[in-house]
């Protein structure tokens, strides 16, 4: 799946050949992510594409247990892959069946690096609805390193999930690069169902000034933040 700069006029995303789209999320901190499902991938698989002010900058796929089984970075080209023989493998079923998902799984970077996350996902039992949408709050925490176990950065604060689209949803969190926590919030504000105005738009909606379009971006686990 290959992202090039869009024209100048294209203010819509139309998804890759044999890809379809099913909904659009404009969130706080100016994103906007379109989620969608391509034929030729395993039942369960599903893509996103994260869009700022300036054009696209992540696209990320996932499996269905939400595991995080690829990632692009567009501004600096490197891709990361989920590696085979996971210690404890994220499992979005076992939130569900629980209440607690643990996680604890390598990835590899085109770059040659590669690094371990561990963490876990709870359900509060708090519900909320954000524009007719239900979606179920989870507390989370995750730490990346690298193979030597070098801090890299690490999360932590509120998500939200929808369990018919086992996705997970930024909320109000924390995250350190190496320099301390720092708050972020990029909840979703609308969803835009195909048929929507909004659907597949590029122009994020909400936040958009100079001070939050400077803020760093945190990937959300498709997201993940």
């Amino acid at each position: 799946m290959l992202f090039g700069p869009a024209p100048v006029m294209a203010q819509v995303f139309t998804p890759p050949p044999g890809c379809e789209g099913f909904v659009s999320v404009q969130s706080r901190g100016c994103k906007v992510s379109h989620h969608y499902i391509c034929s030729g991938d395993p039942a369960g698989h599903q893509w996103r594409v994260d869009f700022g002010p300036f054009g696209p900058y992540f696209v990320s796929r996932i499996d269905a247990e939400a595991q995080w089984v690829y990632s692009l970075d567009l501004a600096t080209g490197v891709a990361q892959e989920l590696a085979p023989g996971a210690t404890d493998p994220a499992s979005f079923s076992a939130l569900l069946d629980s209440g607690t998902d643990t996680y604890d799984f390598s990835q590899m970077a085109s770059d040659g690096s590669r690094t371990r996350v561990r963490g876990f996902d709870t359900l509060t039992g708090r519900k909320v609805v954000i524009d007719g949408v239900e979606l179920e709050e989870t507390s989370f925490e995750f730490r990346e390193t690298t193979a030597e176990g070098g801090f890299l950065n690490a999360a932590r604060g509120k998500e939200y999930i929808h369990r018919a689209w086992r996705l997970f949803f930024s909320g109000p969190s924390e995250w350190d690069g190496g320099d301390g926590f720092a708050a972020y919030d990029r909840s979703p504000v609308r969803f835009d169902m195909p048929g929507d105005r909004g659907f597949m738009s590029v122009l994020p909606d909400y936040d958009c000034d100079e001070q939050l379009a400077a803020l760093p971006v945190v990937p959300a686990r498709g997201v993940a933040p």
